[in-house]
């Protein structure tokens, strides 16, 4: 889906996720489909919730950046959600603890970052608001 077509004369691949989602509504629907059958087919595999997370972490940026005009679009062309998540799934069949414990540590340092970037923002907020108030 990410890696289907090469610009001749490039090494350069992408799939029909980034063509598809060219066409406003129709194409983010079906590429949103496709990311969750592979979610799916993980799920049926055995993969671990940290893993799941890790992919569904994948189309959740994919889908973010994929919905600003353009740069979006950009995007597409090089994060290839679809293909990271097929290549943590067989990661996952080759190796299952190694990638759960890649894929937790990955969930925990994200989670700590985003606890952090919490906290920050809160301290900062009350900052602004003490010295608006007075």
């Amino acid at each position: 889906m990410d890696d289907a077509i090469r610009i001749p004369g490039t090494n350069i691949r992408f799939g029909l996720d980034p063509v598809i989602g060219l066409v406003p509504g129709l194409g983010d629907l079906l590429g949103g489909a496709a990311s969750a059958y592979i979610i799916l087919e993980a799920a049926r595999a055995g993969a671990s919730a940290s893993i799941l997370v890790r992919m569904a972490a994948n189309v959740g940026i994919d889908t973010l950046i994929g919905a600003l005009p353009v740069i979006g679009d950009l995007f597409d062309f090089a994060w290839k959600s679809n293909a990271r998540n097929v290549r943590l799934l067989a990661r996952h069949v080759d190796a299952p603890v190694e990638t759960r414990r890649a894929s937790t540590a990955l969930l925990v340092a994200v989670l700590g970052t985003l606890a952090l970037i919490a906290v920050g923002a809160s301290v900062v907020a009350i900052y602004v608001i003490r010295r608006l108030i007075g």
